[in-house]
């Protein structure tokens, strides 16, 4: 498989970023940039895949693309898109890793929006395209095992959004052996149990109370 070049991997990352945002007016009427935007990937696989995804939303109502979103990201566990709670699950541990990515965003001068936390997909993403190789894919590669977690959670529904994440995680560097044995773990047990506040290292919780478990 080739690589996926420092330049491919910005575009793609500004672009998933973008498309794993909630599917709302303004990014509907975004699409067409966006569509532009992923043409000029040059990597054969990534760009595919994510040709693949807009075929899908231009093919599907906005209705039924807005209902998939909550019913994949806001309302089951398994596939939410916030990257520490795969490893840390609600234990303190998950609200130092919160505080190290907002120090590190404040450090490169980007700021949550109201109603973000920092290890949102979405966010991570921005970070990423914004601050380049190094300092801005670092938590990406840091939170790799739960980006394949939630890749292979959306394979399993069959959900369009599948092929986003196949396309970064082709853009990251391969799994260790050490990462299927921590990841196969994970998906049997789940991520730790330690309920415990995290106000204090966010600016806020997430809009929706997860039901299923990612057990």
């Amino acid at each position: 498989m080739s690589t996926v070049g420092p330049d491919d991997r910005r575009r793609l990352f500004e672009v998933a970023g973008l498309l794993l945002t909630y599917p709302d007016d303004e990014l509907h009427e975004a699409l067409p940039a966006v569509a532009a935007a992923a043409r000029e990937i040059g990597h054969a696989g990534v760009r595919e895949r994510v040709a693949g995804f807009l075929e899908w939303c231009a093919a599907t109502g906005r209705e039924q693309v807005e209902q998939h979103y909550v019913a994949t990201f806001d309302l089951r566990r398994r596939s939410g898109l916030y990257l520490t709670y795969y490893l840390h699950g609600d234990t303190r541990k998950r609200g130092v890793a919160l505080l190290t990515l907002k120090s590190r965003y404040r450090a490169h001068g980007l700021r949550l929006a109201p109603g973000e936390l920092p290890d949102l997909l979405p966010v991570v993403l921005e970070f990423a395209a914004t601050v380049g190789p190094g300092d801005g894919e670092a938590p990406l590669r840091q939170h790799r095992r739960g980006v394949e977690l939630l890749r292979a959670a959306l394979a399993d529904v069959g959900s369009p959004y599948a092929a986003l994440l196949e396309a970064v995680s082709m853009a990251l560097p391969p799994l260790t052996d050490g990462d299927r044995a921590a990841i196969a773990a994970l998906a049997v047990d789940g991520p730790p149990v330690e309920a415990v506040g995290l106000a204090p290292y966010s600016s806020c919780t997430p809009t929706h109370a997860p039901e299923e478990s990612l057990r």
